[in-house]
């Protein structure tokens, strides 16, 4: 089933600056992102414009259909791994049933970057 990484593409880490970034953090992630989940089964890519998680920046979402959904931030696209991290994390999201992936075997780039957990939506009868 496939799971899909929602990149915030606005992003701004504390001390951006205007005058001197070519592009926002969030851009920075998000190149990193797609180019790290291109050719992986299972794995979509999306940006959007502002994931209202600014003092987490930078923010991703993790989302499968009837599965648990999860936010994460505070990534740096100048850290090595960050985004092969978030692909391989959701790699494990897109082949568990329900979208919950075992703490030991969270990829170590992802610890310490989980913002919020939500249920997947319920069916309508």
């Amino acid at each position: 089933m496939t799971s899909w990484i929602t990149i915030c593409d606005t992003c701004k880490r504390e001390g951006w600056d205007a005058e001197t970034a070519s592009r926002t953090d969030g851009e920075a992630l998000a190149e990193q992102v797609e180019a790290a989940a291109a050719g992986v089964a299972g794995i979509k890519t999306r940006r959007v414009s502002c994931l209202m998680g600014c003092s987490h920046g930078c923010n991703v979402a993790i989302q499968g259909e009837g599965k648990l959904a999860y936010t994460l931030g505070r990534f740096d696209p100048a850290e090595d791994g960050a985004a092969q991290a978030i692909v391989d994390y959701a790699a494990l999201h897109a082949q568990s049933d329900s979208g919950q992936v075992p703490f030991r075997q969270w990829p170590q780039g992802v610890k310490g970057h989980f913002v919020t957990r939500h249920p997947p939506l319920p069916k309508e009868d």
